[in-house]
C-alpha cells in the first residue's frame, strides 16, 4: 500500500498546488514523506509532547506510525496581500510586518489571505484523497513538529497522513 499512498499524495499535492490563490501568487511548499522519514516524524512528535507538556502528540505521532505516506503543506516567505485590511488583527500590512516574530510553533503574524490560501489548498488536497477512498485527517501537530525537524520550511505548516486500512485509524482514536 506505500507506493499507492505515495500515488495518493502526488495527486493531492498536484490538487494542492493548482488550487486557486489570491492574486494567483503561490507561497505554498509541498513535501510528501515516506518510510524511514514517516518513523522520525512520528518519534519526534511522541518526544515533543512528552517534553513540552501539550497533549494528543503521542497520539498523533502513533497515527503517523502506523501511515505509508504523509503530505506536508506550508507557507514559505508568504508576502502580505497588501491591502491593509486589518484581517490579520493589525491596522496595515506594514504593522504585521514589523510584528512578526517566531512563535513557540508558528512564524507569524500571518496574512489572513495567504492562511485562507493554505487552507484552499489543504481542502483541495483532501477531497482528491477523499475521491480516491484514502483514509486521511488534516493534523495541526504533523505541521508544527515537521517544522521543527527542517522536513519543510515554511511560517506556518499542517500535515496529512495517508492510511488505507480496512477501518480509518485516524478516528475512533
Amino acid at each position: 500500500m506505500e507506493k499507492i499512498m505515495e500515488t495518493v499524495a502526488g495527486l493531492m499535492a498536484l490538487s494542492a498546488r493548482t488550487a486557486p490563490k489570491a492574486v494567483g501568487q503561490d507561497f505554498l511548499q509541498i513535501k510528501i514523506i515516506t518510510g524511514q522519514e514517516i518513523e522520525q516524524l512520528a518519534n519526534e512528535m511522541v518526544r515533543y509532547g512528552l517534553e513540552s507538556g501539550r497533549p494528543n502528540y503521542d497520539r498523533d505521532g502513533e497515527n503517523v506510525r502506523r501511515s505509508e505516506a504523509v503530505l506536508l503543506l506550508s507557507l514559505l516567505n508568504a508576502r502580505n496581500l497588501g491591502t491593509n485590511c486589518g484581517a490579520c488583527g493589525f491596522p496595515s500590512c506594514a504593522a504585521a510586518e514589523a510584528a512578526r516574530k517566531e512563535g513557540e510553533e508558528f512564524l507569524g503574524p500571518t496574512c489572513a489571505w495567504r492562511v485562507l490560501d493554505l487552507g484552499i489548498a489543504l481542502g483541495s488536497a483532501v477531497k482528491t484523497a477523499s475521491l480516491l477512498n484514502a483514509d486521511n485527517r488534516v493534523m495541526y501537530r504533523i505541521g508544527v513538529v515537521a517544522r521543527k525537524m527542517n522536513l519543510i520550511e515554511g511560517e506556518i505548516a499542517i500535515g496529512v497522513p495517508l492510511s488505507a486500512t480496512g477501518k480509518s485509524i485516524y478516528f475512533d482514536r
